[in-house]
């Protein structure tokens, strides 16, 4: 590893004490208003913006030091059911996007219940009812922001709906997203998977934010002996299929 490389790394580690320090000071505000007196609509829009953002920010802070043991080969492994990584990543994202339903989603206890807490937001889920209850053993930290990642992308991406569906084939748990967006042309798959790609102003829309999240993901499936792939067209949205080893 480079001096560079230790020294962002000590750097993004050493963020995670005032990113904690903000949010929790947000929260007191936001909910102790007994101690801290009343607060207006307009600061309470405020406190729940600083909110959101620190959490994002903790994500990244987060991704970004598991990248980094990505890096150096750390792989840490439990058991994990796929239900509980679908229904963890949505909550995240939710977490951000609609916090009301991702407090609906934290409620639900049946496939059912999820299937119907997400889909007026456009999200569908596709999961054979015996993938969805099987336990696999993998590096859960790893998988589940690989599969946020690339569906925070697809939302950013559609037009109407975000498809998440997944199998287990051949050893190996597959995972598929699917957006119903503008599609990248085929020209530029390559291209999109490699850290700080731009497109071209004709297509910059519909795969911009791509480049660097994609290579992040890229160098965590490597690191687990998995592969990723992409069945797009231009105008035809994009799916992105995850393949990892069991």
């Amino acid at each position: 590893m480079s001096d560079n490389t230790i020294k962002t790394e000590i750097l993004v580690h050493d963020l995670k004490v005032p990113i904690s320090v903000i949010d929790a000071g947000a929260k007191s505000l936001l909910n102790r208003q007994e101690s801290y007196g009343p607060l207006t609509d307009k600061q309470i829009k405020v406190l729940k913006r600083i909110i959101r953002n620190t959490l994002t920010t903790q994500r990244l802070v987060n991704d970004v030091m598991e990248l980094g043991r990505s890096r150096e080969g750390v792989i840490i492994t439990c058991d994990f059911s796929i239900s509980s990584l679908v229904t963890s990543v949505l909550m995240e994202i939710f977490d951000l996007s609609d916090p009301s339903v991702a407090d609906v989603i934290r409620k639900t206890n049946t496939y059912k219940e999820l299937e119907k807490a997400v889909q007026d937001s456009g999200t569908r889920i596709f999961f054979d009812r015996k993938v969805w209850k099987t336990v696999v053993h993998l590096d859960e930290a790893k998988v589940r922001q690989i599969l946020r990642n690339i569906v925070t992308n697809a939302f950013k991406h559609r037009y109407s709906f975000v498809k998440i569906s997944g199998s287990i084939k051949e050893k190996q748990l597959i995972l598929k997203v699917k957006d119903d967006g503008r599609g990248i042309p085929e020209a530029d798959h390559q291209r999109i998977f490699k850290t700080y790609f731009t497109t071209g102003s004709s297509i910059e829309s519909a795969i911009k934010s791509h480049g660097l999240g994609l290579a992040g993901v890229m160098v965590l499936l490597k690191d687990m002996g998995g592969d990723l792939s992409l069945n797009s067209a231009d105008g035809e949205g994009a799916e992105f299929v995850v393949k990892i080893p069991l």
